[in-house]
């Protein structure tokens, strides 16, 4: 397997309140690796970190082999990213906001109308793609944007809690869909997520509590070092806080 992110050393403050305190992990190709903390942990910042919203000043983070600094357009072209609040245009549709998201990658409109076709079929949603997005429910809107992350077929997804508000069946249906996702085309995945059912057992597991990593490895890895019965009980141990079921 190989590295897709590396974050070595990271810190970061807003001021004197330290946001990240000395972050070390790294995500190889095909893994799925849930990020769980509480409110204030972390990991919007850290987020914002990888995504080039914010500039790190202390540590280091590469993308497939490139700094995110110092190579910042090629680390990023390597890079999908689904935010928690929706960023399509509403007034456009569906296949409007992917021609113009496959634009801005430099994608022909052959390349961009074949890779379009190809990322809504895989998620049932082509038939949709004359309608605009003010129509489509929060579950298919969702689906948009991870058809519209994965266009340019990056090597790393970053999901920043991608099932909010949605209902269970589409919930689980996103959740389903992007672990397969993830096993079938060796897609590494850094997700953001307080839902214990959207963990699986094959998953990797980051334990994020006030800017600093309290655990991280596989669920069976994190269950025996806390030794729990279950990823809530961890969790709780390691932050004093519950997640939800």
């Amino acid at each position: 397997m190989k590295t897709a992110l590396t974050i070595e050393n990271v810190s970061f403050a807003y001021g004197k309140k330290k946001a990240l305190d000395d972050v070390s992990f790294s995500i190889n190709t095909g893994e799925c690796t849930l990020l769980l903390g509480p409110n204030g942990a972390g990991k919007s910042t850290l987020f914002s970190l990888i995504t080039r919203l914010y500039d790190s000043r202390e540590g280091h983070i590469n993308l497939c082999g490139f700094d995110i600094k110092t190579q910042s357009r090629q680390a990023l072209m390597r890079l999908g990213v689904v935010f928690q609040q929706t960023t399509l245009d509403i007034d456009l549709t569906v296949l409007q906001n992917l021609r113009y998201h496959a634009a801005l990658h430099g994608m022909s409109r052959k390349q961009a109308n074949l890779r379009i076709q190809e990322e809504l079929e895989r998620l049932t949603m082509y038939e949709r793609r004359f309608e605009k997005v003010r129509q489509l429910n929060g579950g298919h809107k969702r689906r948009v944007e991870i058809a519209r992350a994965l266009l340019h077929k990056p090597a790393l997804l970053l999901l920043d809690e991608p099932t909010v508000g949605l209902d269970v069946p589409s919930r689980q249906s996103i959740v389903e869909h992007l672990h397969q996702l993830s096993k079938d085309n060796q897609l590494a995945i850094l997700w953001a997520s307080h839902l214990m059912d959207e963990i699986y057992s094959e998953d990797r597991l980051l334990v994020l509590h006030q800017g600093q990593i309290k655990a991280q490895g596989s669920v069976n890895e994190v269950l025996d070092g806390t030794q729990s019965q279950n990823i809530s009980d961890a969790f709780h141990q390691l932050t004093q806080q519950r997640v939800s079921t």
